[in-house]
């Protein structure tokens, strides 16, 4: 259906019609090849960026889109509805350009054109093998050798790994705890960095994340992104943002699947009727329909708080938690409608349905959610 938008300016509806001619033209015909071989769309991003798509919510002067958040969720959303790994890359993208954006020096921000001007891809490399929703325990290692940092250790769930043109590493330079961590940044091709083999993983399997392992990877001590030891401040500020951008994804996969269910249970007939005139699909499909809307609005409350320069990190989380158990109860739903025929990869709401279960899990898991939220109400 056709989503009735309220967007800031002319060129926010401008810029969401150009999303929707690139979903339409670039997008839809090739997401199920691309999920069935496993082959990553590097060449689709790199269009997407040409189009000005990978750096919307960072200032022009930048490089960026100088878009605001709420219209730059509207892009993933659009983009998810046809394709969830091309918006989650554009998320993850986003996310990875966060560290320089922020806390770069004056020498490290002259990089930002470059980074954000849609020919580079970036990652973001915080979870570990042992670690990922306790992130303060990270075990990565940089040490000092006075001309620079020498890295070891192994990032794990990393997405764009291999495909990368650049990495942020937050890896543990000082003591044990959060204040003990710092952002590092590095090159693909850094000797040393050494990307493995990706993940065989249930949904988004055109961009599966995989290992990274770091042996003695040199970087000059200029790569250091911020202060030292102040790598976790660093990545808890942009995982705020980037669940907002993780709920944008769900909430498009989410309306795909309404639609693509609601469009079916009109044409399919039973008992000389279309199923959707039974009650019991009728309702289904408005109970999906109103949990969309809601996710989308939590989202877009999130994104205007965030524009308007006020805290927004317990919203997100809300907006994370929300969107991202609606795609999971919404796609279900979709399978059931369908009946069988939602069981077979002949019809998209199976692929929706195994992509949405790792919404719940990457950039904080919903438990995490659920205890960032209920810590605020409480301390």
């Amino acid at each position: 259906m056709t989503i009735d938008r309220i967007l800031p300016t002319e060129e926010a509806y401008e810029l969401l019609d150009l999303t929707r001619s690139l979903a339409a033209g670039e997008l839809a015909g090739n997401a199920d090849a691309f999920e069935r071989d496993g082959r990553f769309p590097r060449e689709i991003i790199r269009t997407l960026g040409r189009s000005g798509l990978l750096g919307l919510p960072y200032p022009e002067a930048d490089g960026g889109g100088g878009q605001p958040y709420e219209v730059y969720l509207q892009v993933l959303e659009t983009l998810a509805g046809s394709w969830l790994a091309i918006a989650e890359a554009v998320s993850v993208h986003t996310l990875s350009c966060y560290p320089i954006y922020a806390y770069g020096s004056e020498r490290q921000r002259k990089m930002l054109p470059d980074l954000l001007g849609g020919e580079m891809l970036g990652a973001y490399c915080l979870s570990e093998p042992q670690g990922g929703s306790d992130a303060a325990s990270l075990a990565t290692r940089a040490t000092h050798d006075g001309e620079g940092w020498v890295v070891n250790g192994t990032k794990a769930w990393i997405t764009h790994a291999g495909h990368a043109d650049f990495y942020h590493l937050f890896v543990r330079t000082g003591g044990a705890g959060a204040s003990g961590i710092s952002c590092l940044f590095a090159e693909a091709g850094t000797p040393g960095l050494l990307p493995q083999k990706p993940e065989r993983t249930m949904g988004l399997r055109s961009s599966a994340p995989a290992q990274i392992v770091l042996e003695d990877v040199r970087l000059d001590a200029d790569r250091l992104v911020g202060p030292e030891g102040g790598g976790f401040r660093i990545a808890m500020e942009a995982l705020d943002a980037g669940r907002l951008g993780i709920a944008a994804c769900a909430v498009g996969l989410a309306q795909a699947a309404v639609d693509y269910a609601s469009a079916y249970a009109k044409e399919r007939t039973q008992f000389g009727k279309p199923i959707a005139a039974f009650q019991g699909v009728g309702f289904m499909l408005a109970d999906m329909a109103t949990q969309v809307s809601a996710a989308r609005a939590l989202m877009l409350a999130a994104a205007r708080l965030k524009d308007a320069g006020r805290p927004f990190s317990i919203e997100a989380a809300k907006a994370k938690l929300f969107a991202t158990d609606v795609a999971m109860k919404v796609t279900t739903d979709a399978v059931q409608v369908l009946g069988g025929y939602g069981y077979v990869a002949d019809h998209p709401v199976e692929r929706w349905f195994r992509e949405a279960k790792v919404l719940q899990i990457v950039e904080g898991t919903n438990q995490i959610q659920r205890l960032v939220i209920s810590r605020s109400l409480t301390r």
